[in-house]
């Protein structure tokens, strides 16, 4: 590997590491050979928006943290000097020039950083060499006051991981799980960082879990709602509201039931790589997701059903609409006929000469309407 750090803005310290100074922002380092073909220096590539989206860089040796501000590269030089190193580098949102230069320090395959870098990968685990690549789909719930045809439910975002031998990367994208509040928790634990890398895999694995879980209790909250609406007699429960929550809760299964396979992959017997003992935290987090999928299956299969009600409740309303139009109509018929009958103009009919045959008629035809009218209420027409 070459080193791309800026030797000439950095001293190195009395124990070998190289400090960068506090009042510069991490610089941006491009993927070039150390001279052009022609000779001439190395152009840098432009990041676009000129941030660096290296959020911390630290060394852990036998499980603590290493005081002091480390680039990247002297950062993996020290970890591999020492028998208990790793370095965790955190990025948000990296951009390609800036990946690129660290997958050169680092060793990373080209495949992989092109996945870190448009996240629009489903939970999967791979290999790349002595690299192992995680990718998992975080969530979080978005709270609302009301449940409506637009609310977004679920907010879902992306964290990545590189674990190899002395290193492990983190890769976010999205706010839907803040990866500061995981290191500062597992710093903590002296114990748990001094099984390496992997301890962060898991950290960060467990973290995404739990926010699955706590999405998943607060989505039943909604559901309970929606099915209190559909059965309510006064209730609206309107169609879209329930098709909108069905689509976040299909965004959110996106998110969770991939991940069964890695952790199954992360938990094995025969997998070596994961210490004895993280595998063991691991299958606390398999539980855990376990438990989560049989939510969100038994979430979908209620949903479902509550879908399912609506539409049956609507075509009653037809029903009962339709049935409520053809009563008045048949009562209205009784005024139109016996009109229609006396109002023909024929010189030979016997009711013209009655002195009370218009009241007749109209006596009649209300008397044949309050008949009809009290009989279709009897039978439920209105």
């Amino acid at each position: 590997m070459t080193d791309r750090t800026e030797r000439d803005r950095t001293a190195p310290s009395a124990t070998g590491r190289v400090l960068r100074p506090r009042a510069w922002p991490s610089p941006v380092r491009a993927m070039t050979r150390m001279l052009n073909a022609d000779g001439s220096p190395p152009v840098p590539t432009p990041t676009g928006t000129g941030r660096s989206a290296v959020v911390d860089c630290a060394l852990y040796v036998d499980g603590k943290r290493q005081p002091g501000d480390w680039t990247y590269a002297d950062a993996l030089a020290a970890a591999r000097r020492e028998e208990h190193g790793f370095v965790w580098i955190g990025l948000h949102e990296p951009e390609l020039a800036e990946m690129t230069a660290i997958a050169e320090t680092y060793g990373l395959h080209e495949l992989a950083v092109e996945d870190a870098v448009k996240a629009e990968q489903r939970p999967k685990l791979e290999r790349f060499g002595d690299v192992v690549f995680l990718v998992l789909r975080t969530a979080r719930y978005c709270e609302h006051a009301e449940l409506t045809e637009n609310s977004e439910v679920v907010e879902t975002g992306q964290v990545m991981l590189f674990i190899g031998p002395n290193f492990v990367i983190s890769v976010r994208h999205g706010d839907a799980c803040r990866l500061a509040p995981i290191r500062a928790d597992l710093e903590t634990k002296q114990e748990l960082l001094l099984q390496g890398p992997w301890a962060v895999a898991y950290g960060v694995t467990d973290r995404v879990v739990d926010l699955y879980l706590e999405v998943a209790e607060q989505i039943e909250d909604d559901l309970d709602v929606l099915e209190a609406e559909v059965f309510d007699r006064h209730g609206h429960g309107r169609i879209q509201r329930i098709y909108q929550m069905k689509r976040e809760l299909v965004e959110f299964k996106r998110a969770v039931v991939p991940l069964q396979r890695p952790l199954m992959t992360l938990t094995s017997q025969v997998n070596r790589e994961v210490p004895k003992e993280i595998r063991r935290y691991f299958r606390d987090v398999q539980d855990h997701l376990s438990r989560t999928v049989e939510q969100v299956n038994s979430y979908d299969d209620l949903l479902n059903s509550i879908l399912q009600a609506r539409l049956a409740q609507v075509t009653v309303d037809q029903n009962n609409d339709m049935r409520k139009i053809a009563a008045w109509a048949a009562i209205a018929a009784v005024w139109t006929s016996i009109a229609g009958v006396e109002g023909m103009n024929f010189d030979n009919m016997p009711e013209l000469k009655m002195t009370y045959g218009y009241p007749v008629a109209l006596a009649l035809m209300l008397g044949v309407s309050l008949a009809l009218y009290r009989w279709f209420r009897r039978n439920g027409w209105l």
